[in-house]
C-alpha cells in the first residue's frame, strides 16, 4: 500500500519529530518544503533559480512554484512507498493543489494525523529554547538544561513575542486546514500532550486501521 500521510498541528507540537520517526517506521519520504527548496537550489535547477532569490530575500515561495517543486520531489524513487509531508500543505490553496496533484499520480491522502497542544504549552516549548554558540548544541532551560558556562543565545523566532506571532499566522493560515481534512474524513486528532512515545502509538495505531 502507498501511504501519503499530511502531518497538522501549531509550531511546536512535535509534528517533525513524529514525522521522522513515522518515515522510518513505514519506510515513507519525508517531505519538509524547506528541504525541497534547498535541494533544488544545490542542484542549480531550473525551479532551485527561481526559489533562491525568494529565499534568500526571506520572501514567501509562491503556491505555483512551491507544488512544482513538490511535484518534482514526488517522483523521485524513494517515493514509491509514499511520504510524510511536514510543513506542506499550509493553506487550503496548498491543499487542494496537492489533492489534484496526487489525483494525477492515482494517489491521494490517507491520513492527516492533527497534532492538539495548548497555546502555553506550544509558548513553552518553544521559548525555552537556547543554542550554544559555540558548538551549535540546542538545549531547553526546563526540558533539557545547558551546562554551566555554556555561552547561550536565543533565535528572535524562538522569543516568545514571536512564538505568540508565529501562532496567529498558524491560526489565520493553517488552522482552516482542519475543516479541510475533517470534511475529507482523513482526519484524526491527537493529544501532543502526551509523550512523543504515546503520540507516536496512538498514530500508528490509526494508520494499521486504514
Amino acid at each position: 500500500m502507498t501511504l501519503h500521510l499530511v502531518m497538522v498541528g501549531p509550531p511546536g507540537a512535535g509534528k517533525g519529530t513524529q514525522a521522522k520517526q513515522l518515515a522510518k517506521a513505514y519506510q515513507l519520504a519525508h517531505l519538509s518544503t524547506g528541504d525541497m527548496f534547498r535541494d533544488q537550489v544545490a542542484r542549480h535547477t531550473e525551479l532551485g533559480k527561481l526559489v533562491d532569490p525568494i529565499m534568500k530575500s526571506g520572501g514567501l515561495v509562491p503556491d505555483d512554484l512551491t507544488v512544482a517543486i513538490v511535484r518534482d520531489r514526488l517522483q523521485q524513487p524513494d517515493c514509491t512507498s509514499g511520504v510524510v509531508f511536514d510543513g506542506f500543505p499550509r493553506t487550503v490553496a496548498q491543499a487542494q493543489a496537492l489533492d489534484a496533484l496526487l489525483h494525477e499520480m492515482g494517489a491521494s491522502i490517507a491520513l492527516v494525523p492533527c497534532i492538539t497542544v495548548n497555546d502555553e504549552a506550544v509558548v513553552e516549548r518553544i521559548s525555552g529554547r537556547y543554542t550554544d554558540r559555540n558548538t551549535g548544541q540546542i538545549y531547553h532551560l526546563k526540558f533539557n538544561p545547558p551546562p554551566a558556562g555554556a555561552d547561550l543565545f536565543q533565535r528572535p523566532d524562538d522569543q516568545e513575542a514571536a512564538v505568540r506571532q508565529r501562532l496567529q499566522e498558524y491560526y489565520r493560515k493553517t488552522e482552516p486546514l482542519i475543516a479541510y481534512y475533517q470534511q475529507r474524513g482523513v482526519l484524526q486528532q491527537f493529544d501532543g500532550m502526551q509523550s512523543i512515545d504515546d503520540v507516536f502509538s496512538a498514530i500508528d495505531q490509526a494508520i494499521r486501521q486504514l
